[in-house]
């Protein structure tokens, strides 16, 4: 990656004080022609974003230009007015107030942080310091408020490079080299490839949808792509906009750190799987049912409840069993299968004191469910998911005891059943371009879509098995032709 700094004043930051390329925002908009074989990634250090002026136009004219620019036009006009940032507030303020429990960091009862990159000068802030720059990608950032039993924060915003003491202009250099430093790549030893896939992973979770093996080999496919891919954590989302693109291997939800990390990648004009709007369609069953529903895709029968007066309607247009579903379960979890009035009755109760809506669902039994993987409109792969051994789901979930889960088996593409791949790549269509896995049932009756998963499992030798390393090279193919457009 090769990084650009702006300035509006030679004298702000000079080539001297840092290893990148600098240039003033003046050369940067008037000499397009410089870039025409290049795409830099920017750090804007103009001495204002003031709407129209230099600092707004450079910013701007780099996502013309296909440059990934910090800060962008959106993180500009976030932090422009109060009135566009305060969605951000509470969850700034609970860090602020927690880390103010191990460090007041106030003078006469006033806050005066200024944030660098994410980092600061006191180390007991510097995790608010680090949610402040996923919040706004300011390379620079003041924030100022009181304390008066509790602090609260009063304004945040941009600050100049020539606004810096001597001491936070040491402290800002600082910043910028451990912003801009690449550690994982030795470059001596290690040819550099054109570009680098981040790869999100929860190395304790239990149902991970790519083991480390699978991504191992996942990562030697891209090399051979000319791509580099890179594990990183939940902690490392002030990391991301180093890298090109982001594809998402823990489990997703719009209540955990993937969302956010979807949703800084696409900030940054990231290519993402998964992104933001797959997660909140595909991890609400509710909005499943209803879309599937609206555009005719054939789905066992279902009905939305939220109250228990609603059980009358259940046993009329339901057969016995029923199934109730919460609507944001996955891995089998959430999903209970009642026999009986007594049981619908208890689950249910249970069930609406937890959640507002419930799905509950027509019981289609199958010796296996398909599995059809979809890739931008396209089938990706094809299994059987067989159900775990005397049990009616895929994965048998029992307290104490470890999941059990049935086999999977790979099938050819080819050889899918047209009825099966049509209604999959239907539904994963309504959902985006990205990354699905359809979950079907294939009765007498018909095909059934069961729900479409943004986050589906792809593990080296289990839903590559039929198909080969041809699944791993499309996924790599997906980031690259959009990265190369």
């Amino acid at each position: 990656m090769t990084w650009l700094i702006l300035v509006d004043n030679d004298r702000d930051l000079s080539n001297a004080d840092t290893p990148h390329k600098v240039m003033t925002t003046k050369d940067y908009l008037s000499r397009p022609q410089l870039f025409s074989d290049s795409k830099p990634q920017i750090i804007n250090l103009a001495r204002n974003y003031a709407y129209q002026g230099a600092g707004y136009y450079c910013s701007l004219l780099a996502e013309a230009r296909s440059h990934r620019a910090i800060p962008t036009v959106e993180t500009i006009t976030d932090l422009s007015r109060k009135a566009l940032y305060e969605r951000a507030l509470p969850e700034l303020q609970a860090r602020l107030d927690k880390c103010l429990q191990k460090d007041g960091g106030l003078v006469d009862g006033r806050l005066q942080l200024t944030v660098c990159f994410g980092r600061t000068a006191n180390p007991a802030l510097v995790p608010f310091a680090r949610l402040l720059f996923d919040w706004f990608r300011m390379p620079i950032m003041r924030v100022s408020g009181t304390r008066d039993g509790n602090s609260r924060i009063e304004r945040i915003s941009a600050a100049s490079v020539n606004s810096l003491t001597p001491d936070e202009k040491a402290f800002f250099n600082e910043s910028l080299v451990a912003h801009t430093k690449r550690s994982w790549r030795d470059a001596k030893t290690r040819k550099t490839a054109k570009y680098t896939l981040a790869v999100l992973i929860d190395p304790d979770e239990q149902f991970a949808p790519s083991t480390q093996a699978s991504l191992r080999h996942f990562a030697r496919i891209a090399a051979r792509l000319n791509m580099d891919v890179e594990p990183i954590r939940k902690n490392d989302l002030d990391r991301l906009a180093e890298f090109d693109a982001l594809f998402i291997r823990s489990t997703t939800n719009i209540d955990n750190y993937t969302y956010r990390f979807a949703r800084r990648a696409e900030q940054e004009g990231m290519p993402v799987i998964d992104d933001s709007r797959s997660m909140i369609r595909c991890t609400n069953k509710v909005y499943l049912a209803e879309r599937l529903l609206a555009a005719g895709v054939a789905t066992p029968r279902t009905l939305i409840v939220s109250s228990e007066k609603q059980i009358d309607d259940i046993v009329n247009e339901l057969d016995w069993p029923v199934v109730l579903k919460i609507p944001d379960g996955s891995f089998s979890r959430g999903v209970f299968k009642c026999d009986d009035l007594q049981a619908l009755k208890q689950q249910l109760k249970q069930l609406l004191s937890e959640t507002d809506l419930v799905i509950a669902q027509q019981f289609l039994p199958t010796a296996f469910d398909w599995r059809i993987g979809v890739l931008s409109g396209e089938p990706l792969f094809a299994a059987k998911y067989h159900m775990a051994r005397k049990h009616w789901q895929i994965i048998k979930h029992e307290d104490g005891k470890a999941a059990r889960s049935g086999a999977a088996t790979a099938v050819p593409i080819d050889q899918a059943p047209e009825e099966v791949l049509r209604p999959a790549i239907e539904a994963a269509n309504l959902m985006g371009d990205g990354l699905y896995g359809v979950d079907l049932k294939q009765t007498e009756k018909g095909v059934f879509v069961i729900e479409v998963n943004d986050n589906p499992d792809v593990n080296h030798g289990w839903e590559d098995a039929a198909e080969k390393d041809v699944v791993w090279e499309k996924i790599v193919r997906w980031f690259w032709d959009r990265l190369e457009a």
